[in-house]
C-alpha cells in the first residue's frame, strides 16, 4: 500500500466522504483516509488521476508521499524521487508551505467577500437595488463558490452532506430574495471551514513537533575517519561520535567516554541520566556535556525511538467507538434534518394557513442548523491532543480507542515483580551472630557470583567497606548453596539444607521460621560448628509505589489488585506496604490470565506489568499497560507503554485520558444542545438564517478550542 500526506481537509465529514468515494474506485476497496493525521493509504494499482480528482473536488490535495521505508525512520527527512525529479519534502517539518498558502488564499477570499458584503450593507438604499444585489452575489460567489460546486455535484448524485445542505440553503435563500442572509451564510460557512481546518492543523502540528525529536544525521567513525551519514544508513556495530548537545542517532552502548544524557524524548523524564562505558543509550536522547563514542546496536528503524514515533503516528489512525458512532449518526442525521426542513416548509402553509415565504425561510434555517460539523469534530482534535500530551510524558498510547478505554477503567491489576517492586533483591533483614566472620566469609564466597541473591549480599558487604579475602577452594552444592575453603577453614553459605552438618540452636531456628513467615528468602552462613549469621532477602519495593496507588484510588480507580507468583506471605507483605486493595499469591502465568478474565467480567480492567513475562495477562485484559524502558516485547504486547522504569507517570496518563473523555462528552452535548435550541425556535417561527449559521459556527469554534485546551500542560503545584 502507498501512503501519502494529504493537506486541505477541512472537516472530518469531508475526509469520510473522500474515503467512501475512493473505496468505490477500481482497486480502491482498502483505501483509508485519516482526518486526524491526514494520512491517505491506497493501493499502488489505483489510478492517481482519479484520486487527485476526488481530492480536488473537496479542496484537498496530496502534499507528499510517505515512502514505506522512511515511514518510521525519517518522518521528516527529504525524500527525493529521482525518477520523477520531485522532492517529496516531508514538509510537516516546516508546516507545509502549500497548506499555509491555501489557508492564506481562503482567508484572502473571505476578507474580500466580507468587505464587499459590508459595502453592500452600507450602500443599501443609497444606490440602485440591482447594484446591491450584484454586490451580494459577488460576495457570495467569492466565498461560497467551492462549497456551492461541491454541493451541486452531490445534489445531482443524490448525496446528502454538509455541502448539499449549504447549497440548498443558498439556492433557497436567493430564490426567496433573501440576498443579505444568503451572502452571510456563504461567508460564515467559509470562516467555519477555515477555523475547523486551523484547529485540526494545530493539533496535528503539536503531534508533528513531538515527532521531530528524530535526529537526521550522525558522525560515523571508520578507520579513524569521521563522515556525516544519514541515520537510516547506520548499521549494527557502527561507531558514532556524539558531541555535547547532539542527539544520539540510534540505540547503542557507550564504547568510550562519560556524560549525562537527557532521555526525555524516550521516557518523558526531565532529569539527565549519567552514562559511562558499557551502558545502554537510546536513540533520540541528547548528550549533555561529555564526548561519547557509541557502538550502534540497532538499525534506526528498529530503535526504541523509531518504534515510538511509528506507534504515535499509527495511534492517530484508529477510530474510537465514540467517533464511529458519531460518523454513523451523522450519516442518518443529515437526511433526517432534510425531512424536518421539508416538513417545516410545507406543513404550516398547507395545513395551518401559514405564509409560504416565512416558512420556506424557516425551513432553510433548519437546513443550516442540520450541519453536523461541530458534532463530527467533537472527538478527533481531543483524541490527537490527548495522545500528544501523553507521548510528551513518555507514555505511548497505541490508539484513540485505548486512550478512551484508559479514561474508563475502574480496576487496575498489577504484576508485583518489576512493577510494584524493583525486581532486584536486597537485604531486608540481618541476623548477625559473629560480625567479624559473617561479612568477610559472605563477601569471599559471593564476590565472583552473578546470582541476584549474591549481588544483594555483596551490596551489603560493600556498604560496610569490608574487603574480603579470596577463597582457596569453592564448590557449588546443587539446590543448597556453596561450600568454600577460606584461610584453611571450611565454610557454608546457602539455604537451611546447606547447614545440615550442625545442630541449629532453638533460638536461631525460631528466628529462621519467623523470617520465612515474613516471606523472606534466607541465606545462612556457617562454619563447621555454628551459624555465623543470616541474610533475609526480599525484592525491594519501589519508593513511588505507595504514592501511585494512593493517587490512583483518588482518581476513582475502585480496585487495585496485585497478582504475583510469589508465595502468599510475600504477597501480603508487599500489598500492605504499597496499599493495594486486594492481592493474590502463588499464581502461575495461566492463573494470572484467569484472574484477569474473572476481574474483566466485573468491570473495566487494565493490567500493568513489566512486559517480559506478563504478555499473556496483558493481552487478556481490556487494556494492557507495560512498563517498557524500551523493551521490544513491552512495546509490542501492550496497548499502552510507560517508557519510564517506574509507575510515577501512570496517574497523570489516567488524568489526561479522563479529561479527553470529559471533553468529548461535553463537546457532543454542546453541539447537539445548540442545534436542539435552534430547532425549537422554529416552533414560534423565531429561527433566522443568522441564528442558524451562528449556532452551527459557534458550536464548531467552541468544540475546537475546548479540545485544544488538552494540549495545555498545567504547572505542577
Amino acid at each position: 500500500m502507498n501512503e501519502y500526506r494529504v493537506k486541505g481537509l477541512s472537516c472530518g465529514g469531508c475526509a469520510q466522504r473522500i474515503e467512501d468515494e475512493l473505496k468505490q474506485l477500481e482497486h480502491g476497496k482498502d483505501s483509508s483516509l485519516s482526518y486526524k493525521s491526514g494520512k491517505l493509504t491506497i493501493s499502488p494499482q489505483i489510478s492517481m488521476s482519479k484520486v487527485n480528482k476526488i481530492l480536488k473536488s473537496d479542496g484537498a490535495y496530496i502534499a507528499h508521499q510517505l515512502n514505506d521505508e522512511h515511514n518510521h525512520s525519517d518522518s521528516h527527512a527529504h525524500v527525493t524521487d529521482e525518477h520523477h525529479g520531485h522532492d517529496h519534502s516531508h514538509g510537516d517539518h516546516g508546516h507545509d508551505h502549500s497548506h499555509a498558502d491555501s489557508n492564506k488564499k481562503i482567508l484572502t477570499l473571505l476578507i474580500t467577500s466580507g468587505v464587499i458584503y459590508t459595502a453592500a450593507l452600507l450602500l443599501d438604499g443609497v444606490i440602485d437595488q440591482q447594484a446591491i444585489i450584484l454586490l451580494y452575489l459577488a460576495a457570495t460567489i467569492i466565498s461560497g463558490y467551492t462549497t456551492f460546486m461541491r454541493g451541486l455535484k452531490n445534489l445531482l448524485s443524490v448525496k446528502f452532506n454538509i455541502d448539499t445542505l449549504m447549497t440548498i440553503a443558498l439556492i433557497g435563500a436567493v430564490a426567496i430574495g433573501e440576498w443579505k442572509e444568503a451572502t452571510l451564510v456563504a461567508i460564515l460557512f467559509g470562516v467555519n471551514e477555515l477555523l475547523e481546518g486551523y484547529g485540526m492543523e494545530k493539533a496535528r502540528r503539536s503531534m508533528e513537533t513531538l515527532l521531530q525529536v528524530a535526529p537526521k544525521e550522525a558522525l560515523k567513525l571508520e578507520n579513524g575517519q569521521e563522515t556525516i551519514v544519514s541515520i537510516s544508513s547506520l548499521q549494527i556495530d557502527d561507531l558514532v561520535k556524539i558531541k555535547p548537545g547532539e542527539k544520539i542517532p540510534s540505540d547503542g552502548v557507550v564504547a568510550e567516554g562519560k556524560s549525562s544524557v537527557n532521555e526525555a524524548a524516550i521516557t518523558g523524564e526531565p532529569l539527565p541520566v549519567e552514562k559511562e562505558t558499557g551502558e545502554t543509550v537510546f536513540g533520540g536522547s541528547i548528550n549533555n556535556e561529555g564526548l561519547l563514542i557509541v557502538r550502534i546496536q540497532k538499525a534506526y528503524k528498529d530503535s526504541s525511538l523509531a518504534k515510538i514515533l511509528h506507534l504515535v503516528q499509527e495511534a492517530q489512525e484508529t477510530k474510537t467507538p465514540t467517533e464511529l458512532f458519531i460518523n454513523k449518526f451523522a450519516k442518518y442525521y443529515t437526511p433526517l434534518i432534510m425531512i424536518i426542513a421539508a416538513l417545516v416548509m410545507l406543513v404550516p402553509p398547507l395545513f395551518l394557513q401559514g405564509d409560504w415565504m416565512t416558512w420556506i425561510y424557516q425551513g432553510l434555517s433548519v437546513l443550516i442548523v442540520g450541519c453536523p460539523c461541530a458534532l463530527i469534530l467533537s472527538s478527533p482534535i481531543a483524541i490527537v491532543s490527548g495522545i500528544t500530551r501523553t507521548a510528551r510524558n513518555g507514555i505511548l498510547v497505541k490508539g484513540g480507542v485505548f486512550l478512551e478505554q484508559l479514561g474508563k477503567i475502574d480496576t487496575l491489576a498489577f504484576d508485583k515483580t518489576g512493577t510494584l517492586t524493583k525486581g532486584e533483591p536486597h537485604v531486608a533483614q540481618l541476623e548477625i551472630y559473629d560480625e567479624t566472620h559473617l561479612f568477610n566469609i559472605a563477601g569471599a564466597i559471593e564476590k565472583s557470583s552473578s546470582h541476584p541473591l549474591a549481588k544483594a549480599i555483596m551490596k551489603e558487604v560493600e556498604r560496610r567497606n569490608i574487603v574480603s579475602p579470596d577463597p582457596d577452594e569453592i564448590e557449588t552444592i546443587g539446590g543448597r548453596g556453596i561450600k568454600a575453603m577460606i584461610d584453611g577453614q571450611l565454610y557454608w553459605l546457602g539455604n537451611e539444607q546447606s547447614v545440615e552438618h550442625i545442630v541449629i540452636p532453638k533460638t536461631i531456628q525460631k528466628r529462621i521460621n519467623e523470617l520465612k513467615d515474613e516471606g523472606l528468602t534466607l541465606v545462612l552462613v556457617a562454619d563447621e560448628e555454628q551459624v555465623l549469621g543470616m541474610f533475609g532477602i526480599a525484592d525491594e519495593i519501589r519508593e513511588e509505589s505507595r504514592e501511585v496507588i494512593a493517587a490512583l484510588h483518588k482518581l476513582g480507580i475502585k480496585r487495585t489488585i496485585m497478582l504475583t507468583g510469589d508465595h502468599q506471605k510475600t504477597a501480603e507483605k508487599v500489598a500492605s506496604a504499597v496499599g493495594v486493595s486486594q492481592y493474590y499469591g502463588n499464581l502461575l502465568p495461566e492463573d494470572k490470565v484467569n484472574r484477569v478474565k474473572e476481574l474483566s467480567s466485573q468491570g473495566t480492567v487494565a493490567m500493568i506489568g513489566d512486559g517480559i513475562n506478563d504478555a499473556p495477562a496483558l493481552a487478556s485484559a481490556q487494556l494492557g499497560i507495560a512498563m517498557g524502558k524500551g523493551t521490544d516485547s513491552a512495546i509490542e504486547t501492550a496497548d499502552i507503554v510507560l517508557m519510564q522504569d517506574h509507575l510515577g507517570k501512570l496517574p497523570e496518563a489516567i488524568t489526561i485520558a479522563k479529561r479527553v473523555n470529559r471533553v468529548i462528552k461535553f463537546n457532543i452535548t454542546v453541539s447537539l444542545g445548540l442545534k436542539i435550541i435552534a430547532l425549537l425556535l422554529t416552533i414560534p417561527g423565531w429561527l433566522t438564517l443568522w441564528i442558524a449559521i451562528l449556532s452551527d459556527m459557534g458550536a464548531t469554534i467552541f468544540v475546537t478550542l475546548v479540545s485544544l485546551t488538552i494540549l495545555i500542560e498545567r504547572k505542577q503545584r
